[in-house]
């Protein structure tokens, strides 16, 4: 789902937007300020800003200029009653990519949300890697095949989801409930051992001794975690 963060100070016309873009399908984090903005910006991954020029604690073209440095690809709006030229300029110079000028009707955000969506997702594609290399795997993302020292390695959807995640955390010490989450889902309710039952099928396909495993290694009483033998 498409993850929005609205900046605005002002309560009434927060939810005004957080409300029409909650209806229209979107998750929808809200900050008061730019403080809060930035913290939130800092804990999860967006896809869309929308900020509040006039803001306490740190005004919307400061949110934006940092925000930007660490993400080049993320969508910002913003949102303002001011619609000097200049201010404009001063937006799009610190990296937003629009600019709508309050008041403004809810067809009109969504067409903006709409369509700056469209150029991230462009972007992020452009941005996700082509393969993975760990060790002597290499994991080719667009046709999903999994090699081990050249060799093809079969593996089932699941084997493939949960070798790539371990990878892309390399050294990382996963929980099962970590692992739960980001292999199988969050709304995923069945048995915790159901990680461990395709971890130890996994073994055996990539570990020349399973029951003394150099990549996927357990860590008791905390979860397991990938080690780059290389």
């Amino acid at each position: 789902m498409t993850k929005i963060l609205v900046a605005e100070d002002e309560h009434a016309i927060r939810s005004f937007i957080v409300i029409n873009l909650k209806r229209a399908g979107y998750d929808v984090i809200e900050a008061e300020n730019g403080k809060e903005a930035l913290a939130q910006f800092d804990q999860q991954t967006f896809d869309i800003l929308l900020l509040d020029i006039m803001m306490p604690e740190v005004d919307g073209f400061a949110v934006c200029e940092q925000a930007r440095a660490k993400d080049e690809v993320v969508g910002i709006i913003m949102l303002t009653a001011r619609t000097r030229e200049e201010d404009k300029v001063m937006g799009l110079s610190v990296g937003a990519d629009d600019y709508i000028a309050k008041p403004f009707s809810p067809a009109e955000l969504l067409a903006r949300i709409q369509s700056l969506l469209r150029r991230v997702e462009t972007l992020r594609r452009r941005k996700q890697p082509r393969e993975l290399i760990s060790g002597p795997f290499r994991i080719d993302l667009g046709a999903k095949r999994v090699q081990k020292d050249g060799i093809d390695v079969e593996v089932t959807p699941t084997e493939y989801d949960l070798l790539c995640h371990f990878i892309k955390n390399e050294d990382q010490v996963m929980s099962r409930d970590e692992l739960l989450d980001a292999v199988w889902g969050e709304n995923y309710f069945g048995d915790r051992k159901t990680v461990d039952v395709n971890i130890r099928r996994l073994r055996q396909k990539i570990e020349e001794n399973p029951a003394e495993p150099k990549f996927i290694e357990t860590l008791w009483g905390h979860g397991y975690k990938w080690r780059n033998e290389e």
